[in-house]
Parts: C-alpha cells; structure tokens; sequence
C-alpha cells in the first residue's frame, strides 16, 4: 500500500530511512511533512461526501481516525524499509501493535505459539486477553528451529516470535520458523523491534507480519509511546480493517515525532552497536560476570543463526554475574552514575534493570549462571560507561563478600 514513486528500487535502506515518506503532495516544499491534525474533515458538497465514504480511504482524508498525511508518512516510511511488504499500520504503543495484530490474524478455538522467552507484556495478553476471547496459547522452546513442525497442532493458525528475546537474547531461527508455517498455511507474526528492518528485514524472510514498538529505536529520544505493524503481501487489509473496527489512531505529534526519529535511526544504531559491543567484550572478561547475552558474541544462545541472517546488533544486552543475590546486583545497578534504571530502551540514554526471566517461563529453564542484569547502551562515551560499569562491580563484590 506504500508509494515510493522518488526512489529507485536499489536504494539502500540509510537513504530510505532518510527519505521514505516524504512525498511532495504532504510535504508541500518543506522539508518534514507538517504535523496534520484532524478530526472532522470537510466536504465540498452531499455528492463529494458520498464518493468518499464509498471509496479506498488508504492516502486519502476521510475521517482524523483515518489518519492525515503525518501519519502516513511514517507509515509510508516504514513500509519502505521492508522490502515486499505491502503496508504498515501505526498504534499508540508497541503492546497495542502486538494487540491489534493478533486479533487480525485469531478467531476464537484457534491456537498461538509463542516463545518462552517472550516480552512480558506478549506472554500477559497470551494467557489474559486472548483467553478471554477463546484463543489458546501454547509457550515453546524459542530455539525450537525446524522442530516447529512438531509442536503445530490442528489448531494451530499463527506463530509469535520476538528474536532475539528482549530479556535473555535467544536468536530464533526465523527462516526455519517460517518455512514450517508456510508450508501448514500458519501466520507468522515476529516482534523485531531490537533489530528493526536495517538489520533483520523481515518480510523478506518471509514472515507475515513484522511488529516494531516504535517508541525504542524509530523515536530513538525517550519520549514518545508509538508501535507499528507491517503486513507482507496479502496480510495488510485485514491488519487495516481489524485495526480499523478496535479504533486505533495514533496522534499525528506522536507520528510526527516518530519521523524526526527515524531519520537519524540508522546513524544511531550504529553507535549504539559499537559501543554495545565494546562494553559487552569487556564485561566478559571482568571476574564478576559469568555469562553475557549478546547475541553478537559466541556466549548467547543462537549466536550460530545471528551471524547467518542478521546484518547488525543494537545496544540492547544481559550479563550474567557470578554468584551473588538480589542485594548484591542491587548494589551495582545502585552504585552506576551513567545508567539510568528504568524501563523500555533503544534511547540516546544507557539504562541498566534487574531481570529474572525465570519466574516466567513455563517450556524452558534456563541457567544463565547467576543474576542477570539488562543493559541499554546509549550514546555516551563507551570508555565512561566501561568505567561506571566498574564501579557497580566493585560495589557488586563490597556486597557479594
């Protein structure tokens, strides 16, 4: 549903992300479309107002709920990152993108598999809202691969993946996933939100629907709630129409702010790769830490399958440490300068969070090692992060002894 008409075919993703969107009948000579806000749009006559209740509304103002040129930049935008996709949708949040995708693809007495190591809001509205509505949720084993084609059962009509998971960083083998499901005529929905398309593309592997909470890397500034659905080919009418019937509608100042973002996300990630990966090499030979998750490194779980598909890593990582409680990691989160804790991540801000995936999970138990504490890695100097960072691990073994 997306018209790129002013870029050519082998532009590379940097210059899309840069350009994408911006058609000249929204931008109207300026260089950022204008933020576009509506309700009720005017008709020039009873004959007009017909025409277009009986039209596609798809680029086209009909009603605010609809969206306005600043929404469909985004979403233009967007859908330019993924290669034969067909559209993208916006939500007010990343869970409401997760929500709204779901109840597209699910009617009642169907079954969805999703990974243990799931975002805690996705495992939630599983178990809570898909239950009430008659939908089963059935938890596997997140580097289950090929072996998917075991747990498919005759009710069987979508697979959820979020990969790397977002707490403990197994890389699923999405291509294998998605040639099981395709083969049984199963959905696939994946939560690529730490990758994003410039390094994991998605709908090119195949999947159905790529989901991305929009407030972490596409905003990339801590301060706006935004998320977004894009459909591959086929699957976009009835995202739309679904997506449509729930209300959805994100403010055209959140859109806006989401494409002030987006231009930058590609030069941003990039740092913040870098700087992860400086960090994450170095707490790996630090004698405080047992294990660290990242899926770039030999130590994390589906390592093998993130070198083979994947085109880059974000900030976003867990280490493991040696020994020690909940006082003790307490004590280093405690004792950083340059961290922040707090939730969410992919900001220009380091943020560092107590983890404990095992209280959740239902199909795997996991030993990582010790207490696992989550790390955002921002846009500081990695040498002054390396340098908090011990710190908290000296407080870490103050408390530990």
């Amino acid at each position: 549903m997306s018209d790129h008409e002013d870029l050519r075919p082998d532009t590379h993703p940097d210059t899309h992300v840069v350009t994408a969107g911006r058609r000249r009948e929204w931008t109207a000579g300026v260089v950022n479309t204008p933020v576009w806000r509506a309700s009720t749009i005017l008709y020039d006559d009873v004959a007009h107002l017909r025409a277009s209740g009986a039209a596609d509304t798809h680029h086209r103002l009909f009603y605010g709920r609809r969206g306005t040129p600043t929404q469909w930049s985004l979403a233009d935008a967007l859908t330019s990152l993924e290669p034969g996709a067909e559209g993208t949708f916006l939500y007010p949040s990343g869970v409401a993108a997760i929500a709204a995708c779901l109840m597209a693809v699910l009617s009642p007495g169907d079954e969805l598999l999703v990974p243990d190591s799931a975002y805690d809001p996705t495992r939630a509205m599983a178990t809570g809202l898909l239950k009430r509505f008659g939908i089963t949720a059935r938890f596997y084993d997140p580097l289950v691969g090929a072996g998917m084609a075991e747990l498919i059962g005759p009710a069987t009509r979508a697979i959820f993946m979020e990969s790397p998971g977002s707490l403990t960083f197994e890389v699923q083998d999405v291509p294998a996933i998605v040639a099981v499901a395709q083969a049984r005529g199963i959905a696939t929905i994946l939560d690529n939100t730490w990758a994003t398309p410039l390094f994991f593309p998605a709908i090119g592997k195949g999947v159905d629907y790529s989901i991305l909470a929009c407030t972490k890397y596409v905003v990339g500034h801590s301060d706006v709630m935004l998320g977004s659905v894009t459909a591959g080919p086929g699957r976009f009418a009835s995202l739309r129409d679904t997506s449509f019937q729930l209300g959805q509608v994100t403010s055209p100042d959140d859109a806006w702010l989401g494409s002030r973002g987006l231009r930058t996300m590609a030069v941003r990630l990039r740092q913040h790769q870098a700087s992860a990966l400086e960090i994450a090499r170095w707490l790996s030979e630090q004698p405080e830490v047992a294990r660290v998750l990242h899926p770039a490194l030999a130590s994390c779980p589906g390592h093998e399958t993130f070198a083979r598909d994947f085109l880059g890593a974000s900030g976003l990582f867990s280490f493991a440490l040696a020994g020690g409680d909940e006082r003790s990691r307490a004590a280093l989160i405690d004792a950083l300068d340059h961290f922040g804790i707090g939730y969410s991540w992919g900001g220009f801000e380091s943020l560092a969070l107590p983890v404990d995936p095992a209280r959740h999970r239902t199909a795997t138990t996991p030993d990582f090692g010790g207490p696992l504490v989550r790390l955002q890695i921002g846009l500081e100097d990695p040498a002054d992060l390396i340098a908090d960072l011990a710190r908290g691990l000296a407080a870490f073994r103050d408390a530990r002894a």
